[in-house]
């Protein structure tokens, strides 16, 4: 991963009106695959007249080819994937989608994370960030018109080869096909000519008919796959700059404290292979010549940590800050909140109702515990750019947030993007919770390039958590058991607030989602959230909002079936009476599960079982799921997840099986064992020996059922896991006769 230290400067040949990645132009020019006559659409690369013509202006969104493709001689076709890969499969989802229209084999794309440029900003909302399950559900319109532009390109290339119109030309997988002649052309043949055609007007070319798709919805294998399997996958923890140095830190033990005398720093500098100590915001770093030199070091020095001053715009964990006390805050809280949602009379409904149940729910801050630590590698080359190496989903937001913390234009910021190693929201910007500012301070103190790892407990000090948050719900059900009204308060602080702040009057929708826009046809019904600061920073986890809210949700809907005597699978179907997709996709679930069999039942086995389900809505999914528990030594067992998932449309169904499978496992850790204790401000885990997760042993048999209805497509990433948490509790519940309102699970023993 090593790039050359002195970058090309732009010169007349580039193409003007768009930030270049000299550093990728460079490694195109000198990539020994590169050879000449290669149809090389690369960005900021030298073309011919008619290409620069012909890409002059304000262009759409993915229309820029050159941007995105590369195809080569001996045919192979590497492309830069907008969106960053950490095992979601996003990567193989892209060539698909591309190769698609390009009509070129997926198998042999080569794909990598592209440089920050406005070109790959292909998503409808005009943003570019892997999160959210957005990738393909905003993109896939755009992406199948660049592999169709790139095949027009070919067709013109192959129209002037073989002198016959472009009319009699079609294409075979990648070649160009004269029909009447029967001669063909492969596309690498084609790409000395192709590499100076103009574009084409992204309104000439025709999308293929779905009926007429090669690659879209089958189940190809991963591309990412074989050099992750062989250990040749780079990530940022791998990445190396000649002549860099090593850095390690120790944070301060509470957010907000600052640096104060260093006791032993003359020694630590004398220790071995250790070359500088410096003072950061928050935390002191060693510098060293190898890694674990610096790790040793930081952890060797005496630190007085000073409390911080009024003027301090930090985030401030107090000394007596105890997770424990701070839930008991949250369900404690007065008020009743600002509105996100408010239909009918919840009032007037509730007052009139036969029965009414109230519940407080409570969720617990979790980790995102990614097996990659974070690190940065970050050097400042002599012609004034500053080059960086790490893991992110947002390479533009970095640069620009780069740019505002050192001054530099963001034209002379290069944000390199290698592969994550697990990510789940982890990689955005979150001031005091990564490293790559550190990084660049040292690299500019040090005079050399500086590769900066967090260990492992220093990411557990620093993580950003997922919200806590307590959810007061009130329920009201008329003579016959049913649902008139439903209200639920949250008391929280949403992670999107978390980050850029709160604003008086306004909603999180990050907090209320999976709360709020359920489907059920309760006909009154109040959502909203009172905010309460944490002293913690709070981050983006794996599908956000909804990993927590529809626990909540779900779970107080069944005490409401049980308070009203109805089975939680017939009322959820009355509640969606009318809606055919919800229905279709819940009586889905039970079909694949063998049929709704709530329990409790023995199974063949001898042990008592007992049945959960649960709905979720998230990131334009639908999903329903069904667990199966039992009780062992004092704990629970999820034996068997069923889930159906309808996201409208599909790309890849294996990777959407192993989206469910994976989103599945993380939802089960966190409803069984998941959660970020602190006492007198400090994490308890500082490792997985005391925040475990789920453990390969206590996995549940996944069972997935796709269905496409036809709607808007929707995500894949995140949608699999919020339905997973309630059908367990909801099972437990039904298992045991103990209704319970909080995760993880592990904090209770059960009887079997």
């Amino acid at each position: 991963m090593t790039k050359p230290a002195n970058l090309l400067s732009p010169d007349t040949s580039l193409l003007t009106g768009a930030p270049v990645n000299l550093s990728r132009r460079r490694f195109l020019l000198l990539s020994a695959g590169t050879t000449a006559g290669a149809f090389v659409l690369g960005f900021g690369l030298p073309v011919g007249g008619a290409r620069a013509e012909g890409l002059s202006g304000t262009m759409k969104p993915g229309t820029r080819v050159p941007a995105f493709l590369e195809i080569r001689p001996d045919n192979s076709v590497h492309l830069q994937s907008p969106f960053v890969e950490g095992g979601q499969g996003i990567f193989t989802a892209m060539a698909q989608i591309v190769g698609e229209e390009l009509d070129a084999d997926p198998a042999g794309f080569i794909v990598e994370n592209a440089p920050a440029g406005s070109d790959y900003k292909v998503m409808g909302n005009g943003m570019r960030i892997t999160g959210g399950s957005m990738s393909v559900r905003m993109s896939y319109s755009t992406m199948r018109r660049l592999g169709a532009l790139a095949r027009q390109m070919m067709l013109q290339a192959a129209a002037e080869r073989l002198v016959a119109p472009v009319g009699e030309l079609t294409t075979e997988p990648g070649r160009v096909i004269h029909g009447p002649s029967g001669r063909s052309i492969p596309y690498g043949q084609l790409a000395e000519r192709a590499m100076d055609l103009p574009v084409p007007d992204p309104e000439s070319v025709t999308l293929k008919d779905p009926g007429q798709f090669r690659w879209i919805g089958k189940p190809l294998a991963r591309l990412d796959v074989y050099e992750k399997s062989v250990g040749k996958a780079i990530f940022a923890i791998d990445c190396r700059a000649e002549g860099m140095l090593y850095a390690a830190v120790q944070h301060a033990p509470r957010l907000g404290l600052t640096v104060g005398n260093v006791r032993n720093e003359d020694a630590v500098r004398a220790m071995k292979g250790v070359h500088s100590v410096h003072r950061l915001p928050g935390a002191v770093a060693v510098v060293a010549e190898r890694w674990w030199s610096a790790k040793r070091a930081a952890e060797a020095l005496q630190v007085d940590w000073r409390e911080p001053g009024p003027e301090s715009d930090v985030r401030y964990m107090p000394a007596d800050f105890s997770t424990a006390a701070f839930s008991d805050l949250l369900a404690n809280t007065p008020g009743s909140g600002q509105e996100a949602e408010n239909v009918g009379d919840v009032a007037g409904a509730l007052k009139n109702a036969h029965t009414v149940v109230s519940a407080t729910y409570r969720s617990q801050y979790v980790n995102h515990a990614q097996l990659e630590p974070p690190s940065a590698l970050a050097r400042f080359n002599p012609d004034g750019t500053l080059e960086l190496w790490i893991p992110n989903q947002a390479p533009e937001m970095f640069q620009a947030d780069i740019a505002r913390r050192t001054g530099l234009d963001p034209s002379r910021i290069i944000i390199h993007s290698p592969l994550l190693g697990g990510f789940f929201g982890r990689h955005f910007i979150y001031n005091t919770a990564t490293p790559y500012p550190q990084a660049i301070q040292l690299a500019k103190e040090v005079g050399r390039p500086i590769k900066l790892i967090w260990s492992r407990e220093e990411e557990f000090l620093r993580d950003t958590l997922r919200p806590m948050a307590a959810v007061r719900f009130r329920g009201g059900l008329d003579a016959n058991g049913l649902p008139v009204a439903l209200e639920a308060v949250t008391v929280c602080e949403g992670p999107t607030e978390g980050i850029s702040g709160h604003k008086d009057g306004k909603i999180d929708p990050s907090a209320v989602e999976g709360l709020a826009g359920k489907a059920y046809a309760i006909p009154n019904h109040r959502i909203a959230q009172i905010y309460v600061k944490n002293p913690v920073m709070l981050g983006y986890w794996r599908s956000v909002g909804n990993s927590m809210n529809d626990f909540l949700y779900e779970a107080f809907l069944d005490e409401l079936a049980d308070k009203g005597g109805q089975d939680p699978y017939q009322l959820r179907l009355h509640l969606l009476r009318g809606n055919q997709r919800l229905s279709t996709l819940l009586q889905s679930v039970v079909d694949l599960s063998g049929g709704w069999k709530r329990g409790p039942f023995t199974a063949t086995d001898g042990t008592g079982r007992a049945r959960g389900i649960a709905m979720a809505s998230p990131f334009g999914t639908e999903t329903a799921a069904i667990a199966e528990v039992s009780i062992e030594n004092g704990q629970i067992r999820v034996h068997d997840v069923w889930q159906s998932i309808d996201p409208g449309s599909i790309v890849n169904p294996a990777i959407i099986e192993a989206q469910v499978n994976s989103a599945v496992a993380l939802g089960l850790s966190e409803v069984l064992l998941e959660e970020a204790v602190y006492k007198n401000g400090q994490p308890v885990a500082r490792n997985y020996d005391l925040y475990p997760i789920l453990p390969s042993d206590r996995m549940a048999r996944v069972h997935v059922r796709i269905i496409e209805s036809g709607a808007k497509m929707g995500g894949i990433g995140e949608p699999g896991l919020p339905a997973v948490p309630p059908a367990v509790a909801n099972a437990v519940s039904r298992l045991t006769g103990q209704r319970v309102r909080s995760m993880p699970l592990s904090r209770h023993t059960f009887e079997s």
